[in-house]
């Protein structure tokens, strides 16, 4: 890619690479023989400080410095003593070769490995003046200079130090061959050149594999963040780097379960604000639907009363008859209405307290002898003997009322009602059985939905409003226990649930 990091990695090393070996290029030229050479001044400094020293012992213990030095001289360097020590560790470490005269007894010492007569010839040259060598100085002090000198039968360069040293009367030389440093400052510059190329090839190539594996997993995070802009939160990423990238990629996965939890959460807020929308409207219509008929007849029979259509006495009973018995409808749904949406909203308190649940069926079945009477009906409670349960007493003689009613009104056949009650391990089972056709199995779920009718036309006879089973759900879930209806032979079968209270009532 044009801007990818691994090219401008690749790019960045290559140029930082160049950078190194073009100025170490550049200094090698310019500034390397200068600095060899002031390391050879130095040198020479040192070594000169190091042989006044030496000279001053001699002088103090009333020897000159080549009879102080013969003193200790051992040819098999096995009891060498300290001038002899000094002179060889500066011969060897620095290549430099001495020359000492004593300008009072003219004795030489040559307390060095070197062209002895070079080193005669070069001091006669000095002490005479004849056949001076050319030199540059490079350092002049009270007594001695520094200097750079070039020897024409040798075709060499030489750093020389010559003078007397602080007792005024040992004459010195000391000289170090120095090498032509320009041809050394050409040959490490080609040598540098042909290592630098390879450096440079190779460090591109393992440059270009550490840039691979630094981008790769920068790569699979940008893969990462467009599945999660296209709403796939089910890539992950998968590396196993604990560095800065590991952290933005566990960072990333964290941040991809939050969105896929929030924005499920939020399509489930949605989904569920249509089903209320959706209810609500189905609830007006079905309120208005409900609402519809026995208001047509309640304006209709007022008016006919009102234009003086009933004149005899029974005539008006009938019409305010019809009139009463559509507004207790219209009421009773009012209330029925009011008391589920109390349930569903939790404004109902429950009043849990132990009852005897076969106690509270039986009054309630003696309660309905009545309407049993007039819907002709055969109601058989099967008494288990009494069942402790934990309950709201009110709400659960609510749910047998209506289970009882619901029965009453979809009775066929033998027109025969079953309710038992028994104890089902911790919980107690109710069942109402009615004789009757079985209801459609997809029907089975609806019931318990509000104003749902498997038979609207059957329903209108008895004035249901289609209410009653949703209280049953709703108080049933309030509880937190089960309810439920089953086909079962000749007819239906409503159930549900308490839990049993243990101790004694």
């Amino acid at each position: 890619m044009k801007h990818s990091i691994k090219a401008r990695f690749a790019v960045i090393f290559v140029c930082l690479m160049a950078f190194v070996l073009i100025s170490t290029w550049c200094i090698n030229t310019w500034f390397l023989e200068s600095f060899y050479t002031r390391d050879k001044v130095k040198i020479m400094g040192k070594a000169y400080a190091s042989i006044d020293r030496l000279v001053e012992e001699a002088n103090d213990s009333g020897e000159n410095i080549i009879s102080y030095y013969m003193d200790s001289y051992d040819p098999d360097m096995k009891n060498e003593g300290a001038p002899q020590k000094m002179f060889r560790a500066l011969g060897e470490k620095y290549n430099l070769m001495m020359v000492l005269i004593d300008s009072t007894t003219d004795e030489v010492l040559f307390p060095s490995n070197g062209d002895r007569q070079f080193l005669k010839n070069r001091v006669e040259a000095y002490i005479f003046g004849r056949n001076m060598p050319d030199a540059s100085i490079l350092k002049r002090y009270d007594n001695y200079i520094v200097q750079k000198t070039y020897d024409r039968r040798s075709d060499s360069y030489y750093l020389e130090s010559w003078g007397y040293f602080s007792d005024n009367k040992t004459i010195f030389l000391l000289s170090i061959p120095l090498a032509s440093i320009r041809d050394s400052v050409s040959l490490s510059n080609r040598f540098l050149a042909y290592v630098g190329v390879a450096a440079l090839v190779v460090g591109s190539f393992f440059i270009y594999l550490v840039t691979r594996r630094i981008t790769s997993p920068i790569l699979q995070l940008a893969n990462l963040s467009e599945k999660m802009s296209s709403l796939d939160f089910d890539a992950k990423y998968t590396g196993q780097e604990e560095d800065e990238i590991g952290v933005l990629g566990n960072g990333m996965n964290k941040l991809s379960d939050t969105l896929k939890e929030t924005i499920g959460q939020l399509k489930r807020d949605i989904e569920e604000k249509n089903k209320i929308d959706e209810m609500r409207r189905d609830f007006i219509a079905n309120v208005s639907h409900e609402l519809k008929t026995p208001i047509a007849l309640i304006q209709g029979y007022a008016e006919g009363l009102t234009e003086g259509m009933a004149e005899d006495p029974e005539s008006r009973d009938y019409y305010c008859e019809v009139i009463m018995d559509e507004a207790g409808k219209m009421n009773q749904m009012v209330r029925q209405l009011l008391n589920l949406t109390a349930l569903e909203f939790g404004n109902d308190t429950l009043q849990a307290e132990a009852f005897d649940l076969t106690e509270l069926i039986q009054g309630v079945v003696n309660s309905a002898k009545i309407l049993i009477q007039q819907s002709e009906a055969e109601v058989v409670f099967v008494n288990n003997g009494p069942i402790a349960v934990y309950a709201d007493e009110f709400k659960i003689e609510e749910v047998v009322t209506n289970y009882l009613n619901n029965a009453l009104n979809h009775l066929d056949g033998e027109r025969k009602i079953v309710i038992t009650a028994e104890e089902n391990g911790e919980e107690a089972l109710v069942t109402v059985f009615n004789t009757g056709q079985n209801i459609p199995e997809e029907d089975l779920p609806k019931l318990w939905s509000k104003f749902f009718k498997v038979d609207k036309a059957h329903t209108r006879e008895y004035g249901g409003s289609g209410i009653g089973l949703s209280i049953v759900k709703a108080i049933m879930d309030s509880h937190r226990k089960g309810c439920g209806v089953r086909n079962v032979q000749g007819g239906v079968e409503f159930w549900f649930t308490l839990d049993c209270y243990k101790e004694s009532l």
